[in-house]
């Protein structure tokens, strides 16, 4: 994929990325670091709880639906870095052997008003399951370089 950058984009585009199985070991591992709570890491207790099995946290599909865009290198050339997250939702939960992929659809594309070297990228992420059911719903806005105020700067650095 050729670098993009915010002029680049169009709203309505859509980006399908690749796709990850989750495993009980990778559910246990993240768990037992970051969100330690027994049906998440207790193969046992979670057959017997609300889920009536192991389940991944949140914060782990959280982490694997960044992982996969990243791997598409979208933003690669443009992204300044994201100020955060809006709505996040837990649609259903993710189970060992759950494959996902995250559809990403470009909703809103603004030119900063403060800061002309950049424009502002909203964007609405789906993480589905195999069965094409969603997991994880959020949105990120992104800060992106503009390709005017790039290229200005590589052909200064040329000088």
């Amino acid at each position: 994929m050729s670098d993009r950058y915010f002029e680049d984009f169009k709203i309505g585009e859509r980006f399908v990325s690749g796709e990850m199985t989750i495993t009980e070991a990778g559910i246990i591992d993240f768990a037992r670091q970051w969100d330690p709570q027994p049906f998440h890491t207790d193969v046992e207790f979670a057959k017997k709880w609300t889920f009536g099995g192991l389940v991944a946290s949140g914060l782990h599909i959280m982490a694997v639906t960044l992982k996969l865009w990243l791997e598409q290198g979208i933003f690669r050339a443009s992204s300044l870095g994201s100020p955060g997250l809006g709505e996040v939702q837990f649609a259903r939960p993710v189970r060992p052997g759950d494959t996902l992929r995250v559809v990403t659809d470009i909703v809103e594309l603004r030119a900063s008003t403060s800061r002309p070297d950049r424009g502002i990228a909203r964007i609405r992420q789906v993480t589905i399951n195999q069965r094409g059911e969603p997991v994880v719903e959020q949105e990120t806005v992104v800060f992106l370089k503009r390709r005017c105020v790039a290229m200005a700067n590589m052909n200064r650095a040329a000088d």
